[in-house]
């Protein structure tokens, strides 16, 4: 078995508490946006980092009102939820240089989604490159920069937006 050493997630691994209801919920809720790496605050959705990155800015956009369908959401919430997308893709393109950009929501557990019960669009910036043989035969994802550190480049590019 090959190891990668990670000392900086000893900090997320042993804080970790198990905590009830829907995480895209409650974050919002708890009013700690750097602690919860929320990027962003609009009207009908907001923006944060997602803690399990496939590429490092890897966001999404969350619409507030809990729904598991892109149905279900407002004509509101889906119109910001798709101008978020953009001005996310915008922002990373200019942070990040990436090659390429991937956009896409798995609605339903069966199409993927980790958390089906509340809607969310991801948003990664993609390199030519970036699924080698670690990635794709070793089942890894090597991390080039912590969590917090992105937040703050890409904090700056959404301050624009308030």
């Amino acid at each position: 078995m090959d190891h990668l050493w990670s000392p900086w997630r000893y900090r997320y691994v042993t804080s970790a508490e198990p905590k009830q209801g829907c995480v895209f919920c409650r974050k919002p809720a708890e009013n700690q946006d750097q602690d919860n790496f929320i990027l962003h605050r609009g009207t009908h959705c907001y923006v944060l980092l997602n803690l399990y990155p496939y590429t490092t800015g890897h966001l999404m956009v969350v619409p507030y009102a809990h729904v598991s369908t892109l149905e279900e959401a407002s004509e509101e919430a889906s119109a910001e939820m798709m101008q978020l997308t953009r001005h996310a893709s915008r922002i990373l393109r200019a942070t990040y240089k990436p090659d390429g950009m991937n956009l896409g929501m798995n609605l339903g557990t069966c199409a993927g989604a980790g958390i089906a019960q509340h809607i969310h669009m991801h948003v990664l910036p993609r390199w030519t490159g970036d699924a080698n043989f670690l990635s794709t035969v070793g089942e890894t994802r090597v991390m080039p920069e912590e969590l917090p550190v992105t937040w703050e480049k890409l904090r700056t590019g959404f301050a624009s937006l308030l």
